[in-house]
């Protein structure tokens, strides 16, 4: 597909719901405009377009939030830049789209700079850098990364343990993510994730009108029937 057709394709499945919630929650100094068709719907447009590099870096600049994230979703792994991923982050209005560019098995966890990229960010004064870096560490942590070994994760759990409730409000939220993907990796990791996470305890996030949002228990989650029983402990 080209850019024309994509926009006819957003166009045909806009959703009048989703655009009156955008009018109402959306970004309002982000500059752009919506179909409101939610995450779901346009995963299934992004596997019905196919990746395409070229035709991701247009949608991109665009000025509609959908074109946006199908950009994000068909975008090339292997042709991602570290450049193009620098320039990405310092645009994602406001971070409303900063869930769709690190985590959700966004495209950017799938480029061979990304376990380098996450640790640069993790390190960065940038807030919306720390978010995508933890987020970016939530993903990885279902694969194995060169370098990414369990003693690079217990060192972070314990950086997650001490700065979170310091941090920014998205930032405790994506260090939150990662708490728990970690704990999951292993033994090990699980048993210091969920130490971690004791003595963290909740973590304060405001969702603001969306009731249907609650803050992460990575408790709840890390002693789960299933993954106790998965990881034998």
């Amino acid at each position: 597909m080209n850019k024309t057709e994509v926009f006819q394709l957003l166009k045909e499945n806009s959703n009048p719901r989703g655009i009156e919630n955008w009018k109402k929650c959306g970004v309002k100094d982000s500059g752009l405009k919506s179909f409101g068709i939610g995450l779901t719907q346009l995963r299934k447009l992004a596997k019905q377009i196919g990746r395409d590099h070229q035709l991701a870096l247009q949608l991109w600049k665009s000025d509609i939030y959908d074109a946006k994230v199908i950009g994000l979703l068909i975008d090339e792994p292997k042709k991602i830049t570290r450049e193009q991923a620098e320039q990405q982050v310092e645009s994602l209005a406001g971070g409303y789209l900063a869930h769709v560019f690190a985590s959700c098995d966004a495209t950017l966890p799938k480029t061979p700079f990304a376990f380098e990229l996450a640790q640069d960010w993790i390190a960065s004064d940038d807030a919306n850098r720390r978010r995508c870096g933890y987020s970016l560490i939530y993903e990885l942590s279902k694969k194995n990364p060169k370098g990414m070994d369990d003693d690079y994760l217990l060192q972070l759990i314990e950086q997650i343990k001490s700065k979170i409730h310091g941090e920014d409000m998205w930032v405790r939220e994506s260090m939150n993510t990662a708490l728990m993907g970690i704990g999951k990796r292993s033994k090990r990791l699980h048993q210091a994730a969920l130490k971690a996470a004791k003595s963290i305890g909740p973590v304060d996030i405001d969702y603001g009108d969306d009731n249907s949002c609650q803050p992460l228990d990575v408790v709840k989650h890390l002693t789960s029937d299933h993954l106790r029983k998965k990881l034998g402990v």
